[in-house]
């Protein structure tokens, strides 16, 4: 694996609907890094299950991660909560994290040149994926919160249904994601850890921001 040099790398790791999706777009933005919510390319992994149930095979998956690009993780389909818990079952395959993990680590230590570095949020980023990252941050918000984030989420695209549900679907995905024996989503000794609770998009931009422009500042890199 080719890995460049002299570029920056963030890694997030969050349970489901914390806000570690819109952090990580934000510091990237601000920071031109390519960021990369990983655990899309399990929903589209998961929606290829659903749309070609007789085709699903570890070549075919092979083929389509290989023509995988970022733009197609935008995908208003993968956002579904049965694709999320579809999802879910997939990451526990060793097969299949084998496959992801190659192309997230690529992704992280190999960025396009137009960027400075690479900003991956995922659940086994930290440990895993990107384990020498200049910057690991866990971010997390209470259940409630989350649960709430994203019902608001799937009722500004039309989706019928309740907070009840998706409050349960949350819990099972805290409960698959926490307890799996396949890389499990887990805050590390070095992680910093940003509660979203109470903070706004902004405020936790703004938090963050701080804490690696300090250490930026200090290896003179900026």
């Amino acid at each position: 694996m080719i890995r460049r040099k002299n570029i920056i790398k963030i890694a997030i790791d969050s349970p489901a609907a914390a806000g570690a999706g819109t952090i990580a777009k934000a510091i990237s933005k601000h920071y031109n890094l390519l960021q990369v919510d990983t655990g899309k390319i399990y929903r589209i992994i998961a929606l290829y299950k659903t749309k070609y149930p007789n085709k699903f095979t570890l070549n075919f998956l092979k083929k389509k991660i290989n023509k995988l690009a970022i733009r197609d993780l935008n995908n208003i389909e993968l956002l579904s909560d049965d694709i999320g818990n579809t999802a879910a079952r997939i990451a526990k395959k060793k097969s299949i994290r084998k496959l992801v993990h190659n192309f997230q680590k690529n992704l992280a230590y190999n960025p396009p040149k137009k960027y400075s570095g690479s900003c991956l949020d995922g659940r086994d980023i930290t440990y895993n994926i990107v384990p020498d990252a200049d910057f690991k941050f866990f971010i997390t918000a209470s259940i409630k919160t989350r649960a709430m984030r994203r019902y608001n989420e799937l009722r500004k695209l039309k989706k019928n249904i309740t907070y009840k549900e998706v409050l349960k679907s949350i819990k099972n995905r805290d409960k698959s994601d926490f307890n799996r024996k396949i890389s499990p989503l887990k805050k590390t000794e070095d992680s910093l850890l940003i509660s979203t609770t109470n903070l706004t998009k902004r405020a936790c931009f703004l938090k963050i921001k701080k804490i690696i422009d300090r250490k930026l500042i200090i290896n003179g890199n900026i």
